[in-house]
Parts: structure tokens; C-alpha cells; sequence
């Protein structure tokens, strides 16, 4: 064999060779330059594969970036900071060497990084667990995000809005077009037996911590029949009116689930503008009609000729109706709702105020010629008192003949001609629900109701007798004399009850929705209810809204503890040590100091007591010892402690066990003075008697616990002159309190804790009203006044007294609830 040529195997040999050659330099230059700390694998070991997947390596301060292989691509490398040529790699040429050159390096370096637990970012980053798992989460919860989305885009669910009843819906233009077909379902003729526990269900309303019904008011439609005709007109004024009031108010919810009423948005007030069948056909299309389950229908304007029926002619099933013309055989007792016809002229017009000219009016057009002719005998009987008025048939072109009216040839403002008359005749006209009856209220007028089997508005909780008159329409004629019989303070009570039923529910749409929703409110939730005086007592009257002590709550009051009057004048440092005293009782609630003294300001707010209660002082105009009795409206308790600024002896534990006593008797005036009134029969007279007896018919204000109602009957209802008479003579308020608290109750007093003693030992002779000679005179004289003012004497004469169970026991006193009861 030649020397100058080699075998095959023994070239292939040399090349592995060389090629290990070349690796191990390269291995050298790669520890030298950029990984010195690194040991290589030895040539023995295994073949390194690089697994990116595992390993935590540390992050290297380097990295080097393999671009795509193509001839004259420069190849980089990351040394420290700085990026430049890496020479000694570079691939100018694209030759099969050269590439299996970097590919040995690219793995040299990538199973060195996994050997050694290094890493760079030339590879693809290993993460670590935590923020593997973290970017897992993530990702599932995107994912599971976009599968709900589609699925709620896709899956069957209501269409129901949550909103329906909004601003841009109102308009009639735009809304959704709902075809009526012929055959479509038609509701049953209202069901004459309905009741609320037969054709209601409460419990859509549910529990309510405010006690409120919520009201769902369907979006507006505008429904057709097959040949697109309108099934009723365009909605009024006065339905959008009413709606837009049930939308803004507390009633209101947006979300049909939650409701427990339903008010379609077809207005069916005026049964002139409808289609019987196609409407009850559109009523039958709302998504929860149910047979009119829980639905409110509004309609003034029922029935039509021939018949003028005194219901809604409309079918509709055992949905409830707000009606404007109900008689005794139409409505519903308990369930229908009825109101008043609206009057728009009472709502526009605004009436001065106007002498009165005549004692009987009736202004109404169109009567029955029997009404006029009845009407028009008492007329001329009676000559100027009575003026029967007709419509105008002479009027100028342009004057609207609704404001005018007319008797022979003079011309009268209509309604401003109401204020002229104590009484306004409400005949019936082809319907029992009239207008005029609005018009006549907001006058001031007093209605005479002549409409035989008609049911007045919301005659279910308004108290007519105190406002109206109703006739038979059989003793029309004798309409006159039992008007005359009326007494004049009543007349003025009855014009006045008047004015406040038109302010109160006839002024507006919105008066008469919000009454009628009350109503049906108070049906459901009967514990919560309004009263009696909140539905018939002007605002003026303070006290209506004051539950009475005579009748159990039906749920607990909102405020414990009790409110001390102290009532004051000039005892500034009594007045602190009573305040001291009297702010340790544990139930005390609130301080209210009554300055009675307008020559002399209070003392500076820094001297005052410092106490753990509120304490507020009020500043009276005129020194009036009825100053104590009124309803301030900082008592927010119903228990109230009026106690005199010289009562220095009582003990908080007195105060305390009092207070626990009114609240088994909170009708009873509870208190620690007793006083006794006797008869005497030298002088026929009753006297007041301040001695110790066995006897007690009285307990003084001075320091004695009771309901803040009696506060507000001793304001605004008071017997006679009774308040005047004591503000004048500066004494016997307290005789005048206990007067009214056994008037109204017809039960005695309560005496609490043994002390008889409550003369205040640092007051001097000046100090007090009752250290006067003639206060004790003064005192009979209260007695004998009062009891002819109530006509009888309603005091009453007890031998009891309330104390501690444990007062006299031989018992520690650590153990007693009120150890410190005092002496006498």
C-alpha cells in the first residue's frame, strides 16, 4: 500500500478524530469566555439530550441568540451587557462543517445548562412551579369565562326586560307592534266573589322589610288586530301620568320576578276610547296574566250607553280594578279599590279666595229633568241662598263652555263659583262617578252626595261623614232643612276636611295612584298599616301619625328608653343636680331641657353636666307652664319623664323601677307625688287635698312618666278652654293632664315607691309657684273648672301603690334589682 494514501476506515478514524479535536477546543473557548465556573461532561458519559421542561436553574448573566442559518447571517453573543460579533462563531460560509459545528455547540451548551442547573434566555425558560400553576389557574378561569358567555348567548333564557317601563319607552313612538289574532284567548268576566284571600297571591309579595308591595308596570306595546288595526287608542295623559308616579315611587321594581303587583301599560281609564274583545285579548297576551292573578286595572270612565254599567265592561278575570264609579253591586268589598274621577279643570286651575254668597249650589250640566225640576223647587223656595247653574248657551265663539256656567242670562267662572257656596249638590249623571265631586272638594265646598248605592273614593279608609253629606235621592226636597240643621263649628271642620281630601288624594294623577297602591298595601301587610288619623287628619294635626297607648302595637316601637322634660326657669344649680341624677338611670334616652325663662339666656354649653345622653335645650317664646306638654319633635321615645328642675330627692333606682312600671301600664300616667280630690259637701264643690291619706286620684307632673300621645291630645285637643285658662293662671297643668289621661282611658292613676316628701329643701320662698298662698286655693278651683268643662268627673279614687317585690324584705341588698328606693 502506498504511504501517501490512506484507507477508508482509517481516514473515517482520522476525521472522528479531528472532529473530537475541534469539540474539545471549542468545549475550552466556551469555559474560557463565557462559562469558566462550568465543568464539561466527560467524553465517557452519556449523551446529553436538553429537557426543557425540568430543572431550576439559576439565570446566567448571558445569552446567545441562533438565528435562522443562511450564508453571510451574523451570529451574536450576549457578553455581559454588551452585544457584538462573535468572531470566533461566525457563519460566513454555509458549508455542512460549519453546521454541524454549531449544531455540536448549541448542544454542548444546551446540556450543559441542564447538567450544571444553569439557564439563559437563548433557551426556551423553564417556568417554576408556583407561577405554573398560577398561569394554569389563569388560564382556566378565562377559559371558563368565554364557555359561560357563549353558552348564556346561546342557551333559552326569558327576554323579559329588567327595565321596561324607562324614559325613552314612554313615547308611543317606536314601540314594539304586538298582533292581536282573532282567536286568541279572551279572559273570564270579572269574578264577583272575588276576595284577597281567594283570588290574590300574597305570596308573590313576600316577606318585605320596609313592608312595601313592589309594582312591575309592563313594557308599552302597541297592539293590532289581524288587519293592524289599533286595538285601543294612543295612551292619555293622564294613564302616562299615573305610571310615571308608580315608576318614581318606593312601589316600583324593575325586575318582573320580584313583583307582587302587575300594571299592564293598556290604558283602559276611559272605556269610550276601547274594543272590548281585542283589549281583554291584548290583557291575555302579558307574559304573567295568570287569569289576571295579582293584575291592577285603572279605569275613571266605565261602562257605555245604553246601560253606562258601573264596572269595566272589559273581561278580566280576577285582576283587580281601581274604579271611578262603583255602586253596592260592582264592587268588590276588600278587593276592587275605588276612586275618584279626575278632574283636570280642579288641576289647573288655581282658586282664590272667596267670601260666601250662597248656602246651597249645584252646578252640574245634563241633569235629569227630575233632579232640576226638584232642584229648581227648593230654589225658589228659598230665593237667594240657592242657585242652580246650567251650561251656557250664549257664549261668544272661542270661550270653552266646560269653564263657564250659567243661570238665566249672567255668566259665571266655573269652578271658581264653588268658593261661593257652603254646600255643592254631586247629583249622579249617566254614571255615578263625577267629576264635579273633585272640583266641589278643591273649592272647599261640601259636597252633598245624591247618588243612591254610589261608593265614594277610597271610601275603604277615608272617613266621608267628616267631609260630605249624602242624601237619598228620595228626599231631594228635603234637602234643604237637613242642611240647615247642620251646626256651624261643624260646617267649618267639614270645609276644611274637604280641602285637605282634595290636597291629599283627588289633586293629581299621582295623589290617586299612590293612595290606591297605599290601600292595597295595607291589605297585605296589615300589621304595618296606616291608621285611622294618618288617612283623615290633615298634617296640621301633629298627632295622627302617634300610635295611640290604648292599642297594642302589632310590631315593637323603634325607640326603648324614655325622653326627661325637665321643665326650668331660673334654678340653675337644682336644675344641674337633677340633670346629674336623673342622666344615671339606665334607660334614659334623651335630655330635653324647656327654658321657660325669656328675659335670661341658658347657661354657656361648657357648664353644663357632662352625661353619657343627648341633651338638648329648647328656648320657649312665652313662659307657659303648658310649655312641658307640647310635642317637641325631639321626643323620638314614647315614654316621657316630665319632672320639675326642684325634684333633687329622687334616686336613679326611683327612676328606674317608674319607668319599668309605665311599661307594663304605658296608658296610665305613672308617677311618685300623690294627690287626692274630695267633695265637700258644706260647699257642694270638689277639693284638692294634699295630705297624706290612704287614698290617691291623682299623681302630679312634676315628676311622673307617660305616653307622648297625651302630649299632642293636650296640644291640639283639649277640652274647652282648658289650655288657656291654665297658661293664664300659670298653675293646674298637671291636674288638667291627669283630667285628660282618666278621660280618655277611664283608668286610674299609678303611685310608684313610698316618698310622700318632695319639697325642695334649698328652695326659698320666691322660688316656687306652689310655696304661693293662693295656689292651693287656686288648685279646688282647677277641679271644679275642669269637671264642668268635661262634664263629668273622670278621676278615679285608688288604695294602691306600686314597689320592688323586694322592697321591705329582709334580703341583701346587692341582690335587689333596686336597692335604693329612698325614705319617704
Amino acid at each position: 500500500m502506498r504511504a501517501g494514501k490512506q484507507k477508508p476506515r482509517e481516514r473515517g478514524a482520522a476525521n472522528r478524530r479531528s472532529s473530537r479535536g475541534e469539540e474539545r477546543k471549542l468545549q475550552s473557548a466556551y469555559q474560557r469566555s463565557v462559562a469558566p465556573e462550568m465543568t464539561p461532561p466527560s467524553s465517557g458519559s452519556r449523551k446529553c439530550r436538553p429537557r426543557l421542561a425540568e430543572g431550576r436553574g439559576r439565570r446566567t448573566p448571558f445569552a446567545v441568540f441562533f438565528l435562522p442559518l443562511r450564508r453571510g447571517a451574523p451570529a451574536w453573543r450576549l457578553r455581559g451587557k454588551r452585544r457584538e460579533p462573535a468572531s470566533q462563531f461566525a457563519l460566513g460560509s454555509s458549508s455542512s462543517g460549519d453546521r454541524k459545528l454549531v449544531g455540536k455547540v448549541a448542544c454542548f451548551i444546551m446540556c450543559a445548562s441542564v447538567k450544571y442547573n444553569t439557564r439563559g434566555p437563548a433557551l426556551i425558560p423553564r417556568m417554576k412551579t408556583k407561577h405554573r400553576i398560577y398561569y394554569i389557574a389563569l388560564f382556566s378561569i378565562v377559559l371558563l369565562g368565554l364557555i359561560a358567555t357563549g353558552m348564556f348567548q346561546f342557551w333559552p333564557h326569558s327576554i323579559e326586560s329588567s327595565n321596561d317601563w324607562t324614559v325613552e319607552k314612554r313615547s308611543i313612538h317606536d314601540v314594539p307592534v304586538v298582533k292581536i289574532p282573532a282567536d286568541s284567548a279572551i279572559p273570564e268576566r270579572g269574578d264577583l266573589s272575588c276576595r284577597m284571600h281567594t283570588c290574590f297571591d300574597v305570596y308573590r309579595c313576600g316577606f318585605n322589610p320596609k313592608n312595601k308591595i313592589k309594582v312591575y308596570i309592563y313594557s308599552l306595546k302597541k297592539y293590532v288586530d289581524e288587519y293592524n288595526m289599533p286595538v285601543s287608542h294612543t295612551i292619555s295623559r293622564e294613564y302616562n301620568d299615573l305610571l310615571t308616579a308608580i315608576s318614581d315611587s318606593d312601589f316600583y321594581t324593575d325586575d318582573i320576578n320580584r313583583a307582587c303587583l302587575f300594571v299592564p301599560s293598556i290604558d283602559v281609564l276611559n272605556q269610550n276610547m276601547l274594543r272590548i274583545k281585542e283589549t281583554a285579548q291584548a290583557l291575555a297576551q302579558l307574559s304573567r296574566w295568570n287569569h289576571g292573578t295579582n293584575h291592577l286595572l285603572f279605569n275613571m270612565l266605565p261602562g257605555g250607553p245604553p246601560d253606562y254599567n258601573t264596572a269595566l265592561d272589559v273581561p278580566r278575570d280576577r285582576a283587580l280594578l281601581a274604579g271611578g264609579g262603583f255602586s253596592t253591586w260592582t264592587y268588590r268589598q276588600g278587593y276592587d279599590v275605588s276612586i275618584p274621577v279626575y278632574s283636570p279643570l280642579s288641576a289647573e286651575v288655581e282658586l282664590p279666595n272667596k267670601g260666601l254668597g250662597y248656602f246651597l249650589l249645584s252646578s252640574q250640566m245634563a241633569l235629569h229633568p227630575e233632579y232640576r225640576s226638584d232642584l229648581e223647587a227648593l230654589q225658589a223656595e228659598n230665593a237667594e241662598s240657592v242657585l242652580i247653574l246650567d251650561k251656557c248657551t250664549n257664549l261668544s265663539e272661542g270661550i270653552p263652555f266646560t269653564r263657564k256656567r250659567c243661570h238665566k242670562n249672567q255668566v259665571f267662572d266655573y269652578p271658581q263659583v264653588l268658593q261661593e257656596a257652603t254646600f255643592c249638590v254631586v247629583l249622579r249623571g249617566a254614571r255615578l262617578g263625577q267629576a264635579v265631586l273633585s272640583d266641589v272638594l278643591q273649592a272647599g265646598c261640601i259636597p252633598v252626595v245624591i247618588a243612591d248605592s254610589y261608593i265614594l273614593p277610597f271610601s275603604e279608609v277615608l272617613d266621608w261623614k267628616r267631609a260630605s253629606v249624602v242624601i237619598p235621592e228620595e228626599k231631594i226636597s228635603e234637602m234643604y232643612n237637613i242642611l240647615q240643621s247642620i251646626p256651624q263649628r261643624q260646617i267649618e271642620e267639614m270645609q276644611s276636611q274637604a280641602r285637605w281630601f282634595w290636597e291629599a288624594y283627588f289633586q293629581s294623577m299621582k295623589a290617586i295612584a299612590l293612595a290606591t297602591l297605599k290601600i292595597i298595601n295595607d291589605r297585605i301587610y296589615p300589621y304595618a298599616a296606616t291608621s285611622y288619623e294618618e288617612w283623615n287628619d290633615p298634617p296640621a294635626i301633629k298627632w295622627s301619625s302617634v300610635s295611640n297607648p290604648l292599642f297594642l302595637p302589632l310590631i315593637p316601637p323603634q325607640s326603648q328608653g324614655f325622653t326627661a322634660i325637665v321643665l326650668t326657669y331660673d334654678r340653675v344649680e337644682s336644675l344641674f343636680r337633677v340633670i346629674t341624677e336623673v342622666s344615671k338611670v339606665p334607660s334614659l334616652s334623651k335630655l330635653l331641657v324647656v327654658w321657660n325663662n325669656q328675659n335670661k339666656v341658658p347657661p354657656e354649653e361648657t357648664v353644663w353636666p357632662k352625661v353619657r345622653v343627648p341633651l338638648k335645650v329648647v328656648r320657649t317664646t312665652e313662659n307657659k307652664l303648658s310649655n312641658r306638654f307640647f310635642p317637641y319633635n325631639e321626643i323620638e321615645t314614647e315614654a316621657v319623664l316630665a319632672i320639675d328642675d326642684d325634684i333633687i330627692m329622687l334616686t336613679s333606682d326611683e327612676l328606674q323601677f317608674g319607668y319599668e312600671v309605665w311599661r307594663e301600664f304605658p296608658d296610665r300616667l305613672v308617677g311618685y307625688p300623690g294627690r287626692l280630690h274630695l267633695w265637700d259637701h258644706e260647699t257642694s264643690k270638689w277639693k284638692y287635698e294634699s295630705e297624706w291619706t290612704n287614698e290617691v286620684s291623682m299623681v302630679l307632673t312634676g315628676a311622673a312618666f307617660y305616653h307622648k300621645y297625651f302630649n299632642y291630645l293636650y296640644t291640639y285637643k283639649m277640652p274647652g278652654d282648658i289650655k288657656n285658662w291654665v297658661d293664664a293662671h300659670m298653675n293646674c297643668e298637671d291636674i288638667a293632664m291627669n283630667f285628660l289621661v282618666a278621660n280618655v282611658t277611664g283608668k286610674a292613676v299609678i303611685k310608684v315607691t313610698p316618698r310622700k316628701k318632695f319639697k325642695c329643701p334649698e328652695c326659698t320662698a320666691i322660688d316656687g309657684l306652689s310655696l304661693d298662698q293662693t295656689h292651693m286655693v287656686e288648685r279646688s278651683e282647677c277641679i271644679n273648672k275642669f269637671a264642668s268643662v268635661f262634664g263629668t268627673m273622670p278621676l278615679k279614687v285608688v288604695e294602691h301603690r306600686a314597689d320592688p317585690v323586694l322592697y321591705k324584705d329582709d334580703f341583701p341588698e346587692k341582690l335587689k334589682s333596686f336597692p335604693n328606693i329612698g325614705s319617704l
